[in-house]
């Protein structure tokens, strides 16, 4: 007598909830290298932080924008600013510019109202969809459009290009060394700002 058995399942090993960097339409999104972490290459602490680029970086536009923003309207917030839109609908925000009109008074929560503009330097989650990151960044910034974010600005270090993307307009891809829009009367030039900087990439 011939029997046969099924295949035994093999089951992918549960992802932390500490690896877990945001969630998009309720599908959470990990942080890139998470798989070297379920697989012992790695430990968490290594793969969570920012590059010393990244940082940097982060540091310097938040340093310039402090200087070149008007305060007294705006309010800007960095080190992974969390942003509250909604069920299932949570993301980080490497710089964050408030209009103060808008803005309750800070609770020790995520902020749940949109700021007006969001610059994010690189793409820090692994994006398991059937493309590659792009979607990711196209489907996070409709989402912050949704939730009435004005304008996104992606700085992506390896390739030196800014996307631009603003709701309701086509985006727009440039290079770090020209100068774009931040807010009104206010700039930013990614290769002038390294420079100055004497930040060596």
């Amino acid at each position: 007598m011939i029997t046969t058995e099924e295949p035994a399942q093999i089951l992918a090993p549960a992802v932390p909830a500490q690896l877990i960097r945001e969630t998009l339409n309720g599908r959470p999104l990990y942080y890139k290298g998470y798989r070297d972490v379920l697989a012992g290459r790695a430990k968490p602490q290594e793969i969570m932080g920012g590059s010393d680029l990244q940082s940097v970086l982060v540091t310097a536009i938040v340093a310039t924008l402090w200087s070149r923003v008007d305060r007294k309207r705006y309010k800007l917030a960095s080190s992974e600013a969390g942003l509250h839109m909604g069920q299932g609908n949570n993301f980080a925000a490497n710089i964050a510019i408030f209009d103060k009109a808008t803005l309750p008074a800070l609770k020790g929560k995520y902020f749940d109202v949109p700021p007006k503009v969001m610059i994010e330097v690189d793409i820090r989650i692994e994006w398991d969809g059937p493309t590659d990151s792009v979607n990711y960044l196209l489907e996070k910034s409709q989402k912050l459009f949704e939730f009435g974010v004005e304008r996104v600005l992606w700085v992506l270090t390896t390739s030196r290009k800014i996307v631009v993307m603003q709701a309701g307009q086509d985006s727009i891809i440039t290079d770090w060394s020209n100068d774009v829009l931040v807010l009104e009367d206010c700039t930013l030039n990614i290769k002038n700002l390294l420079d100055e900087e004497e930040i060596v990439y």
